[in-house]
């Protein structure tokens, strides 16, 4: 039997490394950074600032006929986020489910459904190039290989307009983590600890000039401890290097990028609840809020490999992600007003996804005959999740040339063509043994069906489900997208349009198991009945927009949009016939109209959007609810940002209202699961001289519905984040931070298990409860 265990981070000696060169980079730095950033006065939302995602040519926000929004890296240090997540959680527009750890976020934007875990209709990318192809690959969403750390310089993201065309598999939008690059010269280290969980994390950043024409950032962090919610095993430990080294030239860069992720963190999914009515109620002994079901009790999981292979594998590791990273960029010149851009990124991505999950047949049903649960404690059968990412690793590419024509008059054109291409493997093994879990929130045990104290499982994975999911897959997809702009400008009018044809292709196989014995024992792979995925698919996107600018403080912008995105293979290939290529394989197309204005006035920033967005879906099987996804959603709404500064007082706000319905099948007119009509956002903050700021970030929604049947309710919540912090001397910084202040209970997430059979249970996931930190913060 081969045993999986955590190797030596590589990170530890490294990082330690590091942090000896820092004091002497520090001493190595100029005191002006190289190519400084203009920066807009006043309010936080800053129109003046210059957008490079989702559009084919570098404008401002005031320029742009698109809905865009930023978050720099003081909003980033100063929100106390704990993962990418939960830092986009204040973007107006861009729904972020950050209930799930540091990844297996749900997001979307406005207009475009929740319909899957993940991202499937919003891309995430890092320095404009994306994490992952797909947004929606089961138990291997984008987030879970992205770290919002000291590399981080900004993070745009762009709603709905041309993000369609300038990237594969985003229609509803972009979430683009864009690095520092060595502009600013300096660097610091943060020492972070809990307040009231187990956890210790070490940041550091550097970056500057080695001479005139070259300049280096680097960063990264490293942690360990157990998270927000209480365990007795260590679920935190890893961290992350990045790297870039850039080289200037008379018009333009190259730059080399390098990255390192090793991280181990808790994964939190939907803990039992019970219904009252429509209403969700805790459990006694279970509060949604820190329950968390992986401790020392279960010390291991035997699961099998891809090449039958025992593995034992430690549940407490949770989310297991490793990436390695390296890219290069070109930006040049070339001669007769033409420019180039070419973006190049290879990374090696694997892991392990082990997450407790509520589920299966009432554990004292009579139906489990001498598998039945007789004991006299209370417990749920719980699924272990527990999925080998094999290999998530992938290559892409983006070159654009573009070039700018006057036409005499004021007016210009400015043409660009680019070509996009990748590959993208999508390689697990799942293997879900059933356990009897102590309904109990914290230090729950393992029993056997007597109820006596068990290490083992008491269900095979053969039978888990009804034996669904032993499951192999290894596919490998390529995508070729070239793409087309025009931008037409005549004085304050800018008219742009975009064409893609995007076209992927699909090689690999999926297996399931043998019939298993009579005790239900996994007896190997069925190898002869192995199936082949082959398949073809391609479309088109098209984008249209304008944008006038009415006086130097105003402006008003309008657009149409087609895009489209494929669904992740695993979800799609259970179909042999899509797999084989003999059914086309199905597309989810997204229509939007927008139309908005944005406007300024001393202080005052204000971004207003108006949206119309039709979904025709063909979304593939969901795995928690057994069901094939296939709906046609319209939702139409109003999103607003706005930014205020007055003294040493600002605010930043948003607010989406969204009327959307289902337009299809057995739920038409019913609104879409976990759609509020109405969500918020506040960050208000305070200076008290120069030395000491306090703030908040407040995110709020009404009421949703946890499923598309519109039966149970989740409720409205906020959530109350705040900080504080001093500068101690001109160098040194405390701040503290409190996540969900007010320990509200959040639920984003929830379903009923009446498909698994007699199970009396509901499930639902809520946003951690009360967790503060402090910090403490030295700069050079």
């Amino acid at each position: 039997m081969t045993r999986s265990r955590r190797p030596a981070t590589p990170l530890q000696p490294l990082a330690l490394a590091t942090l000896l060169m820092l004091g002497a980079a520090a001493g190595a730095q100029t005191a002006a950074a190289d190519e400084p950033k203009s920066e807009e006065k006043g309010a936080s939302l800053k129109l003046d600032a210059v957008v490079v995602t989702g559009t084919t040519g570098s404008r401002s926000k005031m320029l742009q006929s698109v809905s865009v929004s930023s978050v720099n890296s003081e909003s980033i240090a100063k929100s106390g986020a704990a993962s990418a997540a939960e830092v986009l959680r204040s973007v107006p527009g861009l729904r972020a489910e950050s209930s799930g750890g540091e990844g297996n976020a749900n997001m979307t934007v406005r207009g475009a459904p929740i319909s899957a875990g993940g991202s499937r209709y919003l891309q995430l990318q890092e320095d404009g190039l994306p994490v992952l192809l797909i947004g929606d690959v089961s138990f291997a969403t984008a987030d879970q290989f992205v770290r919002a750390d000291g590399m981080v310089d900004s993070i745009q993201v762009v709603r709905g307009g041309s993000a369609g065309t300038t990237a594969t598999n985003s229609p509803a939008g972009i979430v683009n983590f864009i690095s520092k690059t060595g502009r600013q010269a300096g660097g610091s280290v943060a020492l972070s600890a809990g307040l009231d969980h187990e956890q210790a994390r070490l940041d550091f950043d550097a970056g500057g000039k080695i001479s005139d024409s070259l300049r280096y950032q680097i960063a990264g962090f490293y942690r360990l401890g157990e998270g927000p919610r209480h365990t007795n095993v260590s679920t935190e430990d890893g961290g992350q290097l990045r790297m870039n080294l850039t080289h200037s030239f008379k018009g333009g860069y190259l730059r080399f990028h390098f990255k390192a992720l090793d991280d181990q963190t808790p994964t939190y999914l939907p803990v039992p609840v019970r219904l009252n009515g429509n209403r969700i109620e805790q459990l006694p002994g279970i509060d949604p809020r820190t329950a968390f079901f992986i401790n020392s009790n279960l010390a291991q999981d035997i699961v099998r490999d891809r090449n039958g292979n025992a593995v034992t594998t430690q549940p407490g590791d949770g989310l297991q992600i490793k990436s390695s990273a390296f890219g290069v960029e070109l930006q040049a010149d070339v001669g007769d007003g033409f420019s180039i851009n070419s973006k190049f990124r290879a990374a090696n991505n694997s892991g392990r996804f082990i997450g407790a999950f509520p589920a299966g047949s009432a554990p004292t049903a009579a139906a489990n005959g001498a598998n039945r649960y007789t004991g006299a404690t209370q417990v749920f059968s719980m699924h272990l999740f527990n999925t080998s990412l094999d290999d998530m690793g992938n290559a892409f590419s983006d070159t654009r040339l573009a070039k700018a024509w006057d036409l005499g008059g004021g007016q210009k054109l400015t043409g660009t063509a680019g070509l996009f291409w990748g590959k993208q493997a999508v390689a697990q093994t799942w293997y879900w043994n059933r356990y009897n879990v102590e309904l109990k929130g914290d230090g729950a045990r393992i029993l056997d069906n007597a109820g006596n104290p068990s290490t083992v499982p008491v269900g095979h994975a053969t039978t888990t489900w009804g034996g669904c999911c032993v499951r192999a897959i290894d596919v490998d997809l390529t995508s070729v997208a070239p793409y087309l702009a025009l931008t037409y400008d005549a004085g304050p009018l800018s008219i742009d349009g975009s064409l893609r044809r995007d076209r992927q292709r699909a090689a690999g196989w999926q297996m399931f198991d043998k019939a298993p014995a009579a005790d239900g024992s996994f007896t190997g792979w069925d190898l002869a009945g192995r199936n082949n995925v082959a398949y073809k698919a391609s479309n088109s996107s098209y984008s249209l927009g304008a944008n006038y600018r009415l006086s130097g403080d105003m402006a008003a912008f309008a657009r149409i949009s087609k895009g489209n995105s494929y669904a992740s293979p695993d979800r799609i290939i259970w179909d042999g016939d899509v797999a084989a290529g003999r059914n086309p394989y199905p597309v989810n197309e997204l229509k939007q109209f927008e139309a908005g204005l944005k406007v300024r006035d001393g202080g005052f920033n204000g971004f207003f959007t108006f949206f119309d967005a039709k979904t025709n879906e063909d979304g593939g099987f969901e795995v928690t609810t057994r069901s094939y996804l296939k709906d046609k959603y319209h939702a139409r709404g109003i999103e607003a940002e706005v930014s205020y500064a007055m003294g040493s007082f600002s605010l930043t706000a948003g607010a989406t209202w969204t009327n959307a319905k289902i337009k299809s099948g057995a739920n038409n007119g019913k609104t879409p699961r976990r759609q509020a009509d109405f969500v918020y956002q506040l960050t208000p903050s305070y200076a008290l001289g120069d030395d000491l700021e306090f703030g908040a970030s407040i995110v709020g929604t009404t009421k949703s519905y946890a499923q598309n049947d519109n039966q149970v309710v989740l409720p409205a919540y906020f959530v109350v984040n705040p900080y504080l912090t001093y500068n101690v001397s001109a160098k040194l910084q405390l701040q503290l931070s409190v996540n969900n202040a007010f320990n509200k209970l959040a639920y984003t997430e929830a379903e009923g298990q009446g498909n698994l059979e007699a199970n009396p249970l509901y499930v639902a996931r809520a946003l951690n409860g009360r967790a503060a930190k402090a910090t403490l913060r030295y700069s050079f």
